[in-house]
C-alpha cells in the first residue's frame, strides 16, 4: 500500500472516530456505535499495512481504546433496551440537510428486522408516495430482511388515483424481493410512527415527509435525500422489548 493512499485511510478513520465521539458526546449512542465500529475497521486496516513499531504501538492502544467505549456503548445499549428505557431525540434544525432515511434509520435496522409498521396520515400525494418508495428501498437494500410492511395512511378524499396506483406500483415491485405491503386506510389516523418487530420505534414529527421541495427535477438533492433540505422536526426513538403486531 502506498504512502499516499495510507495517509487517506488514515485520514478518513480519523474523520469517522471524530464524528463517533462527538454523537458520543451527544448520547446518540446506536449512530456513535456505528461510527466507532467503522472507525475501528479503518484504524486495523491502517494498522495491517504499518511497518513502523512505534506507529503500531501507538494504533493498536487507540483501537484498544475506541473498542473498549464501543464495547459499553453496547453494554449501555443491552441494559436501556432490556429494561425498555431507551429514548433518543434528534432534532432536525429548518433548512438542514445530511438526514436522510438511511441516517435516520439504519442504526435501528439489523438481520433481526423481518416485519416494519408504517403509521403515517400523509402518504397521499406524489412526492409523498415518492418518499415512501424511497423507505422502502432503503428496506430492500438491508441489513434487514424484511418480508412484510404495513402501511396505514389516509385516502385522499379529492380523489387523486395517483395515490392507490402508485402504492400498488409499489406493492407488485415489492413482490419482486419476496416482501409483501400491506396497505390500509384509515379516516382518522392522526399520529406518525415507523415501528421495527426487533424492538425499535421512530416517531417523527412530519412522518416521512420532512424533506423540502427541490427548485426543480434536476436541482442537487432532487434524488440523493442526503442533499435534500430539510423542514424543522424532532425525531423521537424509543425501544421496547416486544412491538405490538397491529
Amino acid at each position: 500500500m502506498s504512502q499516499s493512499v495510507l495517509a487517506g485511510m488514515e485520514n478518513s478513520a480519523v474523520t469517522v472516530l471524530k464524528r463517533a465521539i462527538e454523537l458520543d458526546n451527544e448520547s446518540r449512542l446506536p449512530d456513535a456505535l456505528v461510527c466507532y465500529q467503522e472507525g475501528i475497521h479503518l484504524l486495523m486496516e491502517v494498522l495491517k499495512a504499518t511497518k513502523e513499531e512505534a506507529k503500531k504501538v501507538h494504533y493498536r492502544k487507540k483501537i484498544a481504546d475506541y473498542m473498549d467505549r464501543a464495547e459499553k456503548i453496547k453494554e449501555q445499549l443491552n441494559d436501556l433496551k432490556e429494561k425498555g428505557k431507551y429514548h433518543e431525540q434528534i432534532k432536525i434544525p429548518d433548512d438542514a440537510t445530511g438526514f436522510c432515511y438511511e441516517k435516520l434509520f439504519k442504526p435501528y435496522l439489523d438481520s433481526f428486522v423481518t416485519e416494519v409498521w408504517v403509521e403515517d396520515p400523509y402518504i397521499r400525494h406524489v412526492h409523498q408516495v415518492y418518499n415512501f418508495l424511497k423507505f422502502c428501498e432503503m428496506l430492500v437494500k438491508g441489513p434487514c430482511s424484511v418480508k412484510t410492511i404495513h402501511l396505514l395512511t389516509s385516502l385522499d378524499n379529492a380523489g387523486n388515483v395517483q395515490q392507490t396506483s402508485g402504492l400498488e406500483e409499489i406493492k407488485q415491485s415489492l413482490q419482486r424481493y419476496n416482501i409483501t405491503l400491506e396497505v390500509k386506510y384509515s379516516p382518522s389516523i392522526h399520529d406518525r410512527e415507523i415501528r421495527f418487530n426487533n424492538g425499535w420505534i421512530i416517531k417523527i414529527g412530519r412522518g416521512l415527509d420532512f424533506f423540502k421541495k427541490t427548485q426543480g427535477r434536476f436541482s442537487i438533492g432532487y434524488c440523493d435525500f442526503d442533499l435534500r433540505h430539510c423542514h424543522e422536526t424532532t425525531v423521537d426513538i424509543f425501544h421496547v422489548k416486544h412491538t405490538k403486531n397491529t
